[in-house]
C-alpha cells in the first residue's frame, strides 16, 4: 500500500490536478490515476518523467487509500505546500490592485466554504484572495484545493495577520466592503472606480465587529422570499459577480 507524505499537499480530480501542473509543475512530486484516467494523466506523466519523479497508475480502491477520499476522481498529485506571503501594504499587489473584486475571508472555517469562494473567484476573474489571521480561518488544504476545481491555483492568495489594521490601511487604494446580513448598501449602489476588498465573515458569526468597522462600507444582498440568508459561498458568488458588473 502506498502512504501519502504528511509534508505535501494532495490535489485531487482532473481540473485541480490540471491547474497544480499549468501554474507550478515544479512543485508536483508525485502522481497516481486510474486507467480511466490514463489519457488526462499522459501529459502530466512526461512532465513528471522529465523531472525524474514518480507517477504510477493505481487501481481505483488503492487511489482512494492514497487519496484519503473517494472524491478523487480518478487522479491525485501531491505537491510541495504552497507559501502564503503576508500581504504587503507598501506596494500592493498587482494582482489586487488590477482586480475588480478580491475576496478577504476572515474567519471561514470551513475549507469546502472556502474552495467554492476560490472557485467562484477565478470564474469572475478575480486574481486574487486573502485570508485573515482569525484562528478559525481554514487554510490551503487537500478539501480546500478539491473544492476549488483549481481556483486556487488561479489566485494569487495572501494572508493579513492583523485584518482590521490592513483594511484601513488599504482604504485610500481600494474600496473596503464589509459583506452583512442587514443594514448595508446593495451592490447595485456600490461606487465603481476603485478595486473592491470584499470582506466576507465566519459561517456561523457572521463578521467581527473590528473588521465591519474597518471598512469604509456595508454590502448586503436584499432578500426577495423567506429564507434569511445564504450559505457564505454562495453569498461570495453572487456578490463578487454583481460587484464585478461595469
Amino acid at each position: 500500500m502506498t502512504t501519502a507524505r504528511p509534508d505535501l499537499d494532495r490535489h485531487c480530480g482532473p481540473a485541480a490536478v490540471a491547474a497544480l501542473f499549468a501554474r507550478r509543475p515544479q512543485d508536483v512530486m508525485r502522481l497516481f490515476h486510474t486507467a480511466e484516467r490514463r489519457r488526462e494523466a499522459g501529459p502530466h506523466c512526461a512532465v513528471l518523467a522529465r523531472l525524474r519523479r514518480p507517477y504510477r497508475e493505481v487501481p481505483a480502491a488503492e487511489l482512494a487509500r492514497i487519496a484519503g477520499t473517494q472524491h478523487h476522481h480518478g487522479l491525485v498529485a501531491f505537491a510541495l505546500p504552497r507559501p502564503i506571503p503576508a500581504l504587503d501594504l507598501l506596494h500592493l499587489p498587482e494582482a489586487i490592485a488590477g482586480s475588480r473584486v478580491t475576496p478577504v475571508l476572515d474567519g471561514i472555517g470551513n475549507p469546502h466554504n472556502l474552495g467554492a469562494i476560490a472557485r467562484s473567484a477565478a470564474f469572475f476573474g478575480c486574481r486574487a484572495l486573502v485570508l485573515s489571521g482569525d484562528p478559525r480561518q481554514a487554510g490551503l488544504s487537500d478539501a480546500a484545493f478539491r473544492t476549488s476545481e483549481g481556483g486556487l491555483e488561479a489566485l494569487d492568495v495572501f494572508r493579513a495577520d492583523d485584518l482590521p489594521g490592513r483594511l484601513r490601511a488599504l482604504a485610500p487604494r481600494v474600496l473596503t466592503l464589509a459583506a452583512v446580513p442587514r443594514g448595508g448598501i446593495p451592490p447595485i449602489s456600490i461606487p465603481r472606480g476603485k478595486p473592491i476588498a470584499l470582506v466576507l465573515g465566519n459561517e456561523e458569526a457572521g463578521l467581527a465587529q473590528p473588521s465591519i468597522a474597518a471598512c469604509a462600507a456595508r454590502v448586503t444582498l436584499p432578500a426577495a422570499g423567506p429564507v434569511e440568508s445564504l450559505n457564505v459561498s454562495v453569498a461570495a458568488a453572487v456578490l463578487i459577480h454583481a460587484l464585478s458588473a461595469p
